[in-house]
């Protein structure tokens, strides 16, 4: 995908994370971004940095209006930013599922909304959401989380069927268990980290855990104008663990 060199990415959560990985695999494309983060790293060429907050939609808009005029225009927007929750259904209080929610959704829908005036000014306007596996796989004390995905699924395929007559394009990622900075806090706080990340990373059938960069290049798929013929998607980027069954081993 060589295709990057004229256009312009904003990435929510770009500061780290799958974020980062997207913001570096659009940059060696030839793409200029735009990171939207509370934490955006340092400037440098083709990159600029904003601290911009998803729960915020004041912010938001400032912060497309910065990279759109620092860029000429805004023609991809990566929803990546999230935060994680764990527990049954009786292990967050209204509190917490109001702020998962709030981040993880209706983030995505202030981002979006936000970029939309430039989007479609754009001849190659494209939207990626970051869902996950937990949107059409129960798991184990995910009950929050897979609710937030799954209502990202669902906005996905919504966005894209108001947009489609726009020209815009709108898909999400599904991953696996990815290999963050985040996981590897969450299983340290576990009894047996090393245990614990075996197990994950065995619940996958290719016996191992996500690459950020390996999400990072299905959604430069899903941005690219090479897919232009793909909208209302959702790719899986998990190892085979939503279509796989195998044998017990």
């Amino acid at each position: 995908m060589t295709s990057f060199s004229s256009l312009v990415a904003v990435v929510t959560g770009g500061g780290s994370g799958i974020g980062a990985a997207v913001t570096a695999g659009f940059r060696a494309r030839g793409a200029r971004v735009g990171v939207l983060d509370l934490q955006p790293g340092e400037a440098a060429d083709g990159l600029l940095p904003v601290v911009a907050d998803v729960g915020d939609r004041g912010s938001l808009e400032a912060a497309m209006a910065a990279v759109a005029g620092t860029f000429g225009g805004i023609d991809i927007l990566v929803n990546s930013a999230g935060i994680s929750s764990v527990g049954s259904v009786e292990g967050n209080d209204d509190a917490e599922w109001a702020r998962v929610l709030d981040i993880n959704v209706t983030g995505i829908a202030r981002a979006s909304a936000a970029a939309l005036p430039y989007l479609r000014r754009s001849g190659h306007g494209a939207i990626v959401n970051l869902s996950s596996i937990a949107a059409t796989a129960g798991l184990v004390q995910r009950a929050l989380y897979s609710a937030s995905k799954g209502a990202v699924h669902g906005l996905t395929l919504a966005m894209a069927a108001d947009l489609v007559g726009e020209g815009i394009r709108v898909n999400c990622v599904a991953p696996g268990t990815v290999d963050t900075p985040w996981v590897a806090r969450l299983l340290a706080r576990t009894a047996d980290p090393e245990g614990e990340r075996a197990r994950l990373a065995a619940r996958q059938p290719t016996g191992r855990l996500v690459s950020a960069e390996e999400v990072a290049g299905a959604i430069a798929y899903l941005a690219s104008p090479e897919s232009g013929a793909t909208t209302g998607m959702s790719l899986a980027v998990d190892g085979g663990m939503s279509g796989l069954r195998l044998p017990a081993r």
